[in-house]
């Protein structure tokens, strides 16, 4: 099944998900001992209203391409997602450790299988009405509220895996008892596919509870819980009921959608703006508290046009592009509004195994070799942290940069070189022949990036690569067909582990893998074959690896299993060639209380703007 694409542009996710200084919920406070003294109340003039508080950002020229839960598998989709509805539990963003959202408890079996989970209760499903300019509640043919439900969780649930809405993520829930087998199936019988969702081991148990069965006790099950895509999902706005028109995959639009978290959709122009707006409703919990700003506005606009929009005073926060990162950090204006923030996150290349002359070895290891990654980093983009190999250090499992010396990649022009020629040589071919095509999206940082390594690649190699660029929306779409030697690529993590960024992305039949035809090979309809083991012995061994090391108890060996992977991945067949960890400043307004948030994404419930 096809995999996320996280295609947002590094200073995207250092704007969208910036983050800095934490907060702790307040003590619970009690009333003094003894008697109470009162005074007679001066006559004053009444306060003022307090002013709006608006939080203004932007996150890259290209616009948000679903708000909906079962289809979004790209940051900045995902992180309103995450705004505008809740899981049972969620990665608390300072740790990113699981922590209660829409559950006030759970409780797992004996035998591990079945994490069961008691809901928040009288939550409403909500909408913005643009007539009245307020939420409201959503009310159900009774004319009473819409309540959320365990059904709506299990609706939920079933809906991502349904053959027929095409999830990206539904992948995620092959973990979950008859998951897999629903999601693949391809039957038409409206009656045998019910049976098969009826197998799902999502079950809700009663209004307010609902139970997920998994196949196994895995350490990862209840982090799969609170992905978004098992958020609860309005069947009725959907499919329609008696009283509701059916909006099908147009539920999300500004004028029909509903949600049930701290904020709401307000409006969404596309490729111009989106601005949600406080839930009143939403009752706030010691976890998921109700929110203090009124209204998240985004701006689709680029790095550039961000910056200045910034020291306009119009945004609240930008990145940092490379051209005026001197100028920037060298203004002490800007020193108390500098942030340096940090994702457990890895931004790469991935190459074409299939298409010539990215199918040998040689030359893979040759364009990996010729990147000078500290360069990179340091002169031209002014951020992020050079990757001497794929999974992210942050992530639990993952090695440690130096504790495995043979499998860093370091910049090395004299071997790559040699590879290079060796190829040419047997070819019978020089440089100067060579087709190579480089594709990324459509970014500044991405369009940087992209220039300043075909230069590299022409220096070192004496290659000329044609590098193009394409709108988001368009290259997540054509990049799975396979007619371009090199694929700009990232990954920011699900759950901070090394089988997150290695198993759940390069595992049998994930999109990565469609992307590097490794070891997928897809036809030109785009039709994804079943990998046959044995056909690729490297992949085989990589794969055995990653199962092993996903339930290997001893850490050190858990550690030893994932840098074998690593080193089939990055140099053995160099089926990838990592660029960089996400690190970097980025500028953020003084009256923005933000929280950290090492995750990728942000809780703007916690967030406040003092003035």
């Amino acid at each position: 099944m096809s995999k996320k694409y996280l295609v947002i542009s590094l200073m995207t996710i250092l704007v969208l998900f910036v983050s800095a200084c934490g907060t702790t919920p307040a003590e619970p406070t009690t009333a003094p001992e003894g008697p109470v003294v009162t005074e007679a109340p001066v006559a004053t003039e009444p306060p003022a209203p307090a002013e709006p508080k608006f939080l203004r950002f932007s996150g890259g020229a290209n616009d948000i391409t679903t708000l909906d839960t079962a289809l979004s598998s790209q940051g900045n989709s995902i992180q309103f997602v995450e705004t505008t509805s809740l899981g049972p539990v969620r990665q608390n963003e300072t740790t990113a450790e699981m922590e209660l959202a829409f559950a006030k408890s759970y409780e797992t079996s004996a035998d591990g299988k079945t994490l069961t989970f008691k809901l928040l209760e009288n939550v409403p499903w909500v909408r913005f009405n643009a007539e009245s300019g307020k939420v409201e509640e959503v009310l159900g043919c009774d004319g009473k509220p819409r309540i959320v439900t365990a059904k709506d969780f299990q609706y939920g649930a079933l809906r991502t895996l349904a053959p027929a809405t095409g999830s990206e993520y539904a992948y995620v829930m092959y973990a979950i008892e008859g998951g897999e087998e629903y999601n693949s199936s391809e039957e038409t019988d409206p009656a045998k596919l019910a049976a098969l969702a009826e197998s799902v081991g999502v079950k809700a148990i009663d209004d307010y509870t609902i139970a997920y069965t998994f196949k196994s006790a895995g350490v990862f099950n209840l982090n799969l819980v609170g992905l978004w895509v098992n958020h609860a999902q309005p069947k009725w706005l959907i499919e329609g009921d008696e009283c509701t028109t059916a909006a099908a995959d147009k539920w999300t639009e500004q004028e029909n959608f509903q949600g049930y978290g701290p904020f709401t959709l307000k409006e969404w122009l596309h490729d111009a703006n989106l601005t949600l707006i406080k839930n009143p409703f939403w009752p706030g919990t010691d976890i998921v508290p109700q929110a203090k700003i009124d209204e998240i506005q985004y701006r689709n606009m680029d790095e550039v046009a961000t910056l200045a929009e910034f020291e306009a005073g119009n945004l609240d926060s930008s990145g940092i592009p490379g051209s005026d990162y001197d100028r920037i950090i060298n203004d002490s204006q800007y020193t108390d509004m500098i942030r340096q923030v940090v994702e457990i996150g890895t931004e790469w290349y991935g190459f074409n195994y299939q298409k010539e002359p990215t199918n040998d070895v040689r030359v893979r290891r040759a364009l990996s070799l010729a990147i000078d990654r500290d360069s990179l980093v340091n002169n031209v983009l002014k951020s992020g942290i050079p990757a001497v190999f794929f999974t992210n250090p942050g992530a639990s499992g993952a090695p440690k940069v130096g504790q495995y010396p043979d499998l860093d990649l370091k910049y090395d022009p004299e071997q790559a070189k040699a590879l290079l020629n060796e190829y040419l040589t047997e070819k019978g071919i020089t440089a100067d022949k060579l087709q190579i095509s480089l594709m990324s999206n459509a970014t500044e940082s991405r369009k940087i990036a992209g220039q300043a390594i075909v230069g590299m690649w022409k220096e070192v190699l004496g290659i000329d690569v044609t590098f193009t660029t394409q709108e988001t929306k368009v290259y997540v779409v054509t990049r799975k067909e396979g007619s371009e030697n090199i694929y700009r690529a990232s990954w920011l993590q699900d759950y901070p582990d090394a089988n997150n960024f290695l198993n759940d992305t390069f595992g049998t039949g994930q999109s990565f893998n469609e992307m590097v035809d490794w070891p997928v090979n897809l036809t030109s309809a785009g039709t994804e074959p079943a990998y046959v083991p044995g056909s690729l012995p490297a992949y085989d061994k990589f794969y055995e690896l990653l199962q092993q090391a996903a339930v290997e108890k001893d850490v050190n060996k858990r550690v030893d299993l994932y840098a074998q992977a690593e080193k089939i991945l990055i140099w053995d067949e160099c089926v990838l060639a990592p660029l960089y960890w996400y690190s970097g400043p980025i500028l953020l307004r003084p009256e923005v209380k933000d929280t950290i948030s090492i995750t990728g994404y942000d809780h703007f419930e916690k967030w406040d703007i003092v003035r």
